[in-house]
């Protein structure tokens, strides 16, 4: 009869392994395979990012959608950088997109009251600068709006709008599953 300990070590062994599968994109399913990419997508930053987010849990099924980005911003002078990627997945088939900012933050606002909590909101253009979704193009330009709440309520929500090429990639990410920074 096996140990509890020894028990536990193996269940441990064996979840690890499926943790390092699914974060190396090795995973049968194509949607899983879609992880590794958005996050490779995403070049690490000197210092801390002063914006970013994360629209909530790996995707395990044929269809679904995630992001993720960070960058830095300068609210005084509304000056921007970053890369965001946004993944949907339709039919186990992987749609990807990589996007930077245009530069310039739109909008910004430390009062926003999206959902009715209070946050910091930006809203900037992006441009698609690489896509495995034929239909949306590199060059397409979107709109990124991120709200990230405060005093510890966890209502975030980013949100993507793009023309009629890349409607696939329009997408409302809400609640507590998204983890978002923007700064005051």
């Amino acid at each position: 009869m096996e140990s509890v300990s020894a028990r536990s070590s193996a269940l441990l062994a064996a979840g690890a392994s499926l943790a390092v599968a699914a974060l190396c994109g090795l995973s049968a399913t194509p949607a899983m395979a879609a992880i590794a990419p958005c996050f490779t997508q995403i070049p690490p930053l000197a210092g801390n990012p002063q914006w970013g987010f994360h629209t909530g849990a790996p995707l395990t099924g044929r269809n679904g959608s995630y992001a993720r980005a960070v960058g830095d911003v300068n609210m005084s002078s509304g000056v921007i950088t970053g890369t965001a990627c946004q993944v949907n997945v339709v039919n186990g088939v992987d749609r990807l997109i990589v996007m930077k900012p245009d530069g310039h933050v739109l909008y910004h606002t430390h009062t926003a009251t999206l959902w009715g909590h209070p946050g910091n909101l930006m809203e900037v253009n992006v441009k698609v600068t690489s896509s495995t979704d034929k239909k949306c193009k590199v060059g397409t330009v979107g709109k990124m709006t991120v709200d990230a709440t405060y005093n510890g309520v966890q209502d975030s929500s980013v949100q993507f709008a793009f023309p009629a090429a890349c409607k696939g990639h329009s997408h409302l990410y809400h609640g507590p599953q998204v983890d978002a920074l923007v700064p005051e």
